[in-house]
């Protein structure tokens, strides 16, 4: 009996051994995958080709302890130094917006409106739930086929990598990374995700969470900004340089559907610039927040 129980726990040790070995090789098989096929892709800010459409990934304004997110600033800064220089037409802000008082795309708005950047010059989308969900939105909605994507480094690789997978040609412009204690926590969950997102395009078939009505980008003529009008310290000013000018929030557009279907859609968010869900877009975010915001900087 004692023999039999101890070849009963080896066989189950073997399995749970090998399957083990499995999880890890498919682990390091997929990721090794995802950045081999990116990596001559990626460029640094000064380095990246001009493009007509620069998409914008979402994250998060305020960390937990009520700092301001550094993944939040270096893709602002990118976006709004891209278009300055001429590099990229128009910007696809896309972000979060589940729910009625967390609102990515908005403070997104905000801040590159404060660095200078005109308010024709960006369309907000707000169903980019995930990274997914932004450039299936972005093909699918907006009608765009080529973009640069800006967002972190470690974030480019499974942008791009989805871009790829739904026939977008699309390159990485990779925004400034600030050094901190949690970055490596977020590199091993951007390394999780990567072995999902194989899943989700070749298994799983994942579709959009939300998709709408077309709305093709809609291109203004460039102008030549002044230095001055990028500064991310001069504040929402309007970018002829009047400095008394107060920059009001994305027009408020009424949607097709009706009211009682607005407020039982809460948390689907909605789509397009200036469509948007009965916000306060003159209250602060992080008031509405009461300075609680989750750490979320990849999506």
């Amino acid at each position: 009996m004692r023999k039999s129980l101890m070849t009963l726990f080896r066989r189950l040790l073997l399995c749970f051994g090998g399957l083990a070995l499995l999880s890890t090789l498919v682990f390091l098989g997929t990721n090794a995958w995802v950045l081999f096929s990116t990596r001559e892709r990626i460029y640094s800010v000064p380095s990246c080709p001009p493009e007509r459409v620069g998409i914008v990934f979402g994250t998060s304004h305020w960390t937990r302890s009520g700092e301001r997110n550094p993944h939040f600033e270096g893709r602002m800064e990118a976006a709004a130094e891209l278009l300055r220089d001429g590099k990229i037409e128009h910007l696809l802000v896309s972000g979060d917006n589940a729910t009625l008082y967390y609102n990515e795309p908005v403070t997104m708005w905000r801040d590159l409106r404060g660095r200078g950047v005109r308010e024709v010059d960006m369309t907000l989308d707000y169903a980019g739930f995930s990274t997914f969900d932004t450039l299936a939105r972005a093909r699918d909605v907006f009608l765009v086929e080529k973009a640069a994507l800006i967002t972190q480094s470690w974030h480019l690789p499974r942008a791009l990598f989805i871009a790829n997978a739904l026939g977008l040609e699309a390159y990485g412009c990779a925004a400034e990374e600030t050094p901190s204690l949690g970055v490596w926590w977020l590199k091993l969950r951007e390394a999780a995700a990567r072995v999902a997102t194989v899943g989700d395009l070749y298994i799983w078939g994942r579709t959009p969470r939300f998709l709408g009505p077309l709305e093709p980008l809609q291109f203004a003529p460039p102008v030549e900004l002044a230095p001055n009008h990028l500064d991310k310290n001069a504040g929402a000013a309007d970018i002829d340089g009047d400095k008394d000018k107060v920059v009001t929030s994305p027009i408020v557009v009424v949607s097709p559907r009706t009211q009682s279907q607005e407020r039982g859609a809460q948390g689907q968010g909605t789509q397009g610039q200036g469509k948007y869900q009965d916000h306060d877009l003159d209250g602060p975010e992080r008031d509405i927040h009461s300075g609680v915001v989750s750490d979320k900087v990849v999506q």
